[in-house]
């Protein structure tokens, strides 16, 4: 790589703008940790990413005191998780029931809530530096420790020495590959099929399944428009594009007769966006002088729509940890294994689950050959609420600590 036009010290590097980096960068910006965060692209605009807002998301942010501010943003609420089968609608979950101030899922353009995010942080905390367009081209190691990245930028290339680089970029996470760092996979009986189609006046406004004849359609709205996930057997979707758009086209009016009038509006595959869906974890969240965090340490499946909520509870803990040996010089790896040990079983734990309603809802819904049946155990009033419990907070409940926040 070109020599660095610039040298620049943090006691944190940030790499990649999602949720988990963002809300990484605010919080320990928030206890006076120098953070810069470095985002490849040059805005958050991507198609159909991960955008439900669970209370345990909704509450961290009322801790900041900019929940209210998220929600005017023009967003969607749903507070129960039900589906229609046949001509009869079988409810799983009741957020409703919950004692918390956000009884419901905000369902948010992710976009939306970054911009916001990156720009009420850096001008509510100084110590916190946001560059776009930044892409990181390799870590800067001594003596078998990361000490820092350099990156390219329209103004060059850079280098920056840091205590701490935090990888927080994704599922196809770069930084993971460059450190040698191999996820265990587990495979899953599904992969989804994104695409939009447009909103009218009298359109319902509740998310939610629709399940028949070997389908399970998925109906979110996103205010202007609403977005749809068809979930297929893993690996088909190659057989259903050999059948045509326009079998495409009958088979979604088909599972959603409201949106007959307007299924046209699939010109193309290419407004069809297809999600390979997986399930994975790295067996250590850390090197010297690295910690991985939200998909770069464990992608989860999209069933629950946990996703963001689980990235944003791990950035959390990393900062209620990490705030300190920052501010004070002396971080080492065991701090970092700290954050793994806190996360690690509650992501086991939420994989397993996921796992399980793979085999006993998903798999289901999707076999043509069998009709769908409930599984009888989701009927009882307990499981049920426990459930909404885990969809909201995860198996435990995780605050900003702080001197205006001083949680356990």
């Amino acid at each position: 790589m070109p020599l660095a036009s610039d040298v620049a010290q943090t006691r944190c590097c940030v790499v990649g703008g999602g949720p988990a980096g963002v809300i990484l960068a605010i919080c320990l910006a928030r206890r006076g940790v120098d953070v810069t965060l470095l985002e490849a692209h040059r805005d958050f605009d991507r198609a159909f990413r991960g955008d439900t807002l669970h209370p345990s998301t909704l509450e961290l942010l009322d801790q900041l005191g900019w929940a209210d501010d998220v929600l005017a943003i023009p967003h969607g609420r749903m507070t129960e998780v039900a589906f229609d089968v046949g001509d009869q609608t079988f409810s799983v979950v009741d957020l409703s029931v919950l004692k918390t101030r956000f009884p419901y899922v905000a369902i948010l353009p992710q976009a939306k809530l970054l911009q916001f995010l990156v720009e009420r942080g850096t001008a509510a905390f100084p110590k916190l530096v946001v560059r776009m367009q930044a892409k990181v081209d390799e870590f800067i190691r001594v003596q078998g420790q990361v000490v820092g990245v350099r990156y390219n930028s329209p103004d060059g290339h850079q280098e920056l020495r840091a205590d701490l680089v935090v990888a927080a970029d994704g599922r196809f996470s770069s930084l993971r590959k460059r450190a040698g760092i191999e996820p265990i996979r587990t495979s899953t009986p599904m992969d989804v099929l994104w695409f939009r189609l447009s909103a009218k006046e009298g359109d319902p406004h509740e998310m939610h399944f629709r399940i028949d004849a070997g389908h399970l359609l998925v109906i979110v709205n996103r205010d202007d428009y609403w977005q749809l996930g068809l979930v297929i057997a893993k690996g088909s979707y190659h057989d259903l594009k050999q059948g045509g758009l326009e079998q495409m086209r009958e088979l979604v009016a088909k599972l959603a007769p409201q949106f007959a009038d307007r299924v046209h509006e699939l010109a193309q595959w290419s407004d069809i966006t297809p999600l390979v869906v997986e399930a994975s974890r790295v067996p250590r969240w850390h090197q010297p002088g690295l910690l991985l965090i939200g998909d770069a340490a464990h992608v989860m499946s999209p069933v629950g729509g946990v996703g963001i909520n689980v990235a944003i509870q791990d950035a959390v803990v990393a900062a209620n940890l990490l705030a300190k040996p920052l501010l004070e010089g002396r971080l080492t790896e065991k701090n970092l294994m700290a954050v793994q040990r806190s996360r690690a079983w509650s992501v086991w734990l939420i994989q397993r689950l996921q796992s399980a309603l793979h085999k006993r809802i998903v798999r289901g819904a999707i076999d043509p050959l069998k009709p769908f049946r409930p599984p009888w155990i989701l009927r009882l009033p307990g499981v049920r609420k426990l459930a909404a419990r885990l969809i909201a907070f995860g198996p435990v409940r995780v605050r900003i600590r702080g001197e205006k926040t001083p949680f356990v």
